[in-house]
């Protein structure tokens, strides 16, 4: 995936075209967002967590040159709502609206 840039004009009716709805295709696309940040955070935090150390004592810290890299790499992908956005107008992200089996039942 290329880089975009962080700030893009975008085509309000591109967006809303799948939904009917601007709000609901905005609501669709930070669900989306979220899923790919929380799975980037993991792949991270495992990544990292190869790095670990049990020092506590911050004089014994020492910098590793390959965990920067890794976090720099990661710094340097696009934003969650970027790619979101990319593959909500691309038609990647797949979509439903809730029925009335899918609400939860009052007791």
């Amino acid at each position: 995936m290329a880089a975009q840039p962080s700030i893009i004009t975008r085509d309000v009716d591109k967006i809303a075209a799948p939904t009917g709805n601007v709000y609901e295709s905005v609501v669709i696309i930070s669900k989306r967002a979220r899923q790919i940040s929380t799975n980037l955070k993991e792949e991270l935090s495992n990544k990292l967590a190869e790095f670990a150390t049990t020092v506590d004592n911050l004089e014994e810290v020492f910098e590793n040159r390959e965990q920067i890299e890794i976090s720099k790499y990661y710094e340097r992908l696009p934003k969650p709502t970027s790619s979101a956005t990319e593959e909500f107008l691309e038609g990647k992200v797949m979509f439903r609206y809730r029925t009335e089996t899918d609400q939860p039942q009052e007791a």
